[in-house]
């Protein structure tokens, strides 16, 4: 009978995951479909994780490594060494905010810690929405898109961080001049670059006017205007967006059975919380094991003691010296809170005058705030060339939809950025002016040194 009770209670516990059990195989399936095709990884990878196998730890860092890469906008191959690929998969989780240091302790030959990346991995799902982020990345764009933001900007305060900084923290000038140039010399090519792809994106918008089926673009995109040159590509496209369709479907299954695999994510830490507390439980035992060794070990204890009263004689005469000590200082702080005072008065008045001038700007820009606001707009928008007709409409990616759409012209986007242009330029102008009296401050206390301000 006690046999039979025994086999009973066993089998109890393992009921459980078997109803359910089909469900976190569909979420496990459902997820890996709805990653993209290059970084997919087989839903068995996941499983090895679990109990950290190391057969997994080279494909999760793979999938890592591909994933970050497509967020970041990197260029990426398969034949990437896996160094190189563990090195920048710890730098982008690090600069993302996962700041668990038994992945940075992760060996650099991707040979071990599969459990610590599946972490990793479902943080990034949670904390960064990674596939959503994917999807939107990955989207098959049929028309001429642009990113269009028009809300109003948080620009942080002149005051902050304007203490001095350390020894450490010095920067050569020349350095820092050579990269603002370097910085220049770039932003200039990309401006030139993007004048030119507007010029030509204009010419074929002008010269398929009128040729769209859709009366509310009239034109055709730069993908449509190919396509019609080169009819074979239908099929290329038509498979891109048979797969976009199938990983829409995966990642609408994923959210409907999600809570399903953070349930299983709560038995991962619950593994791991255990065995961190038997290895915590077998160093006690061993601790203890040790100490009656130690203590049997000691028979020249009363010589310690003697050794410790002498110590504590000359720790109570240091004791002394350090109270005389402490009295000197206080006599001389006292001084120095004196000469403080009209310091701190000095600094008091060199703030409120940066206050002022922040008060200022702010004031500038009032009659920019005075205005009703509008309906800031922020994403990604599609392109429809309007000549002279007002810009009603205008459709987003894909399919236009015969309801008017919000609509937002070049004009109105360019007066904005223009508004903000003046006021960053007086946000710099008063920058400037504060490094110029900073250093005219600096130079006053260097005798025969002439400071040339910037």
């Amino acid at each position: 009978m006690r046999q039979q009770q025994q086999q009973q209670q066993r089998q109890q516990p393992r009921e459980q995951p078997r109803q359910r059990g089909p469900a976190l195989p569909a979420a496990v399936g459902a997820l890996c479909r709805a990653l993209p095709p290059r970084g997919r990884p087989a839903p068995d990878t996941l499983r090895r994780a679990r109990f950290d196998r190391p057969q997994a730890s080279l494909d999760f860092w793979r999938l890592l490594y591909v994933l970050l890469k497509q967020i970041h906008g990197g260029r990426w191959t398969e034949s990437d060494a896996i160094g190189d690929q563990v090195r920048f998969v710890k730098w982008a989780l690090w600069y993302h905010g996962y700041g668990r240091p038994q992945l940075q302790q992760l060996p650099a030959d991707g040979s071990a810690g599969s459990r610590e990346l599946l972490l990793a991995f479902s943080w990034l799902l949670h904390s960064l929405h990674l596939l959503e982020q994917l999807l939107a990345r990955n989207r098959v764009q049929t028309g001429d898109e642009t990113s269009v933001c028009m809300c109003e900007d948080a620009v942080p305060s002149s005051q902050e961080g304007t203490g001095e900084a350390g020894a450490e923290d010095r920067v050569d000038v020349r350095y820092l001049q050579w990269l603002n140039g370097k910085l220049r010399l770039q932003w200039r090519a990309l401006h030139a670059q993007h004048q030119e792809h507007c010029k030509l994106l204009h010419k074929i918008h002008l010269f398929t006017s009128g040729s769209h089926m859709d009366q509310n673009l009239g034109h055709f995109s730069v993908t449509e205007t190919d396509l019609t040159r080169q009819p074979e590509k239908y099929k290329q496209l038509f498979q891109l967006l048979e797969s976009e369709t199938m990983q829409l479907e995966a990642f609408l299954e994923w959210k409907q059975l999600e809570p399903v695999y953070w349930q299983w994510m709560e038995t991962v830490l619950d593994n791991m919380a255990e065995e961190g507390n038997m290895c915590e439980s077998q160093d006690a035992h061993v601790e203890k094991r040790r100490l009656p060794e130690e203590i049997s070990c000691c028979p020249w204890a009363d010589r310690l003691a003697g050794q410790m009263d002498r110590l504590s004689r000359e720790l109570l005469a240091l004791q002394e010296q350090l109270q005389q000590l402490v009295a000197q200082r206080k006599a001389a702080w006292g001084q120095k809170v004196a000469a403080g005072e009209e310091l701190e008065k000095e600094r008091f008045s060199a703030t409120a005058r940066k206050i002022q001038e922040s008060v200022e700007v702010k004031l500038r820009a009032l009659p920019c705030l005075r205005a009703p606001k509008k309906n800031k707009m922020h994403g990604s928008c599609r392109l429809v060339l309007r000549n002279k007709r007002p810009a009603r409409q205008r459709g987003t990616a894909g399919c236009v939809p015969k309801e008017a759409v919000p609509a937002v012209s070049a004009a109105e986007v360019v007066r904005e950025l223009q508004v903000r242009e003046a006021s960053l330029q007086r946000e710099l102008q008063q920058l400037r002016e504060q490094c110029r009296r900073r250093l005219h401050a600096i130079a006053e206390g260097w005798e025969g040194v002439i400071c040339i301000s910037p």
